[in-house]
């Protein structure tokens, strides 16, 4: 168990309160520089919360990315949610990094429904998944992508597409790799030990070179991608990674569907919301009222302002504001759990709202009958 000066980070579970300049240095990825935010702002046309608020903060080969698009090469985007419950605001938020950089650079996205590594891995019948898949599908069609260029596909409605490409990927990977990277040991099912060479193999679904945009968490599974990819002479695969959304609870670990008491799930209600919010949030307030009009907040393990400064408030002076004014108590931690519960209501209601609307139309266009999703059903993968 991590304490509170130390700190683990892995694709199945973080503890600790994450140093991320550390994590950058362990993992050896690069910090996303000032200057590599503002030529990915000159190529968009446009500007991004999360970039901006250093929420989205690492990256590999983003450089390479920006190269390949400005000279006219292009690339393509991959993501992807395993249907194992219902999704969380945690889980939306690389989604509509995804959406973001299609919709200012243009680009094919590609979404994958691991619904075979679920059944593998979680105590669910397989009837189960595909009830969470259904979900799941519909808060993804309601993120907005452009349905002509996503394809969204369930691994077991589309193996017979992938599967003589996925052989020979799986060929390349030994099990000592997959060993390393997922965790598997004598008690591994033999599905889960084929599984990688499904995860990794949408990242050559283009000849192009493929963006990830993720949590750093997920960051070693693409090593894998990056060791095999010179076997096939294809791209390594690019990544953009956003920092964990924290639990309501605390500043340590990371927002999951398996405690959702302390996550905001995307079907919460505005009471459901107010309640977690007000109950749950970790506060870097002080324990009495008096104690925190002299002392202040402390806003770097303040939940609220965290999620606020992050994820929702994009009034750089609003939120400076209130920066100000919670640090130096004259703001009290209730009021800037108001100021959240509001934004998180209002994202909420604006998202089941376009569910509501579009998003059974937009599943069926991203899943069959959009440009990108006909081409993809009319040719079988490979990889040479």
């Amino acid at each position: 168990m991590a304490d509170k000066n130390n700190f683990e980070v892995t694709p199945w579970d973080v503890e600790g309160n994450v140093d991320y300049r550390k994590l950058v240095e362990k993992f050896g990825t690069e910090r996303l520089t000032d200057d590599l935010k503002e030529r990915i702002y000159e190529n968009a046309d446009a500007r991004n919360l999360y970039i901006d608020r250093d929420f989205v903060f690492s990256h590999r080969d983003m450089d390479k990315i920006l190269k390949d698009y400005e000279e006219g090469n292009g690339f393509f985007l991959y993501t992807g949610v395993g249907p194992s419950g219902p999704m969380h605001i945690g889980h939306i938020i690389s989604f509509k990094m995804t959406k973001w950089f299609q919709e200012n650079f243009d680009v094919n996205v590609y979404i994958q429904f691991p619904d075979d590594e679920k059944f593998w891995t979680r105590d669910r019948s397989y009837d189960e998944v595909e009830e969470f898949a259904k979900d799941n599908l519909m808060d993804v069609a309601a993120v907005g992508f452009d349905p002509d260029k996503t394809f969204v596909f369930k691994n077991t409605e589309y193996i017979g597409n992938m599967y003589k490409a996925a052989t020979k990927l799986a060929k390349r990977i030994n099990n000592s790799v997959v060993s390393a990277v997922f965790g598997f040991d004598s008690s591994t099912n033999i599905g889960l030990n084929f599984y990688p060479a499904l995860q990794l193999l949408p990242t050559f679904f283009e000849e192009r070179r493929c963006l990830i945009p993720a949590g750093i968490d997920q960051d070693p599974y693409w090593r894998v991608q990056r060791d095999v990819a010179p076997k096939f002479n294809r791209h390594k695969a690019a990544q953009i990674h956003n920092k964990l959304v924290p639990a309501l609870t605390g500043p340590e670990g990371k927002m999951s569907s398996s405690r959702p008491r302390d996550a905001i799930m995307l079907n919460d209600g505005p009471e459901d919301v107010r309640k977690k919010v007000m109950e749950r949030a970790y506060s870097g307030g002080q324990v009495t009222k008096k104690e925190h009009r002299e002392k202040g907040a402390n806003l770097s393990v303040d939940v609220a302002y965290q999620w606020l400064k992050n994820l929702f408030l994009e009034d750089d002076k609003k939120l400076e504001e209130i920066g100000r004014k919670y640090s130096n108590g004259e703001m009290l931690t209730g009021e800037v759990k108001e100021i959240l519960v509001d934004k998180i209501n209002e994202f909420l209601e604006e998202h089941r709202k376009r569910r509501d609307e579009k998003g059974e139309e937009l599943k069926e266009k991203m899943m069959y009958d959009g440009k990108l999703a006909r081409r993809m059903w009319d040719r079988n993968i490979d990889l040479g």
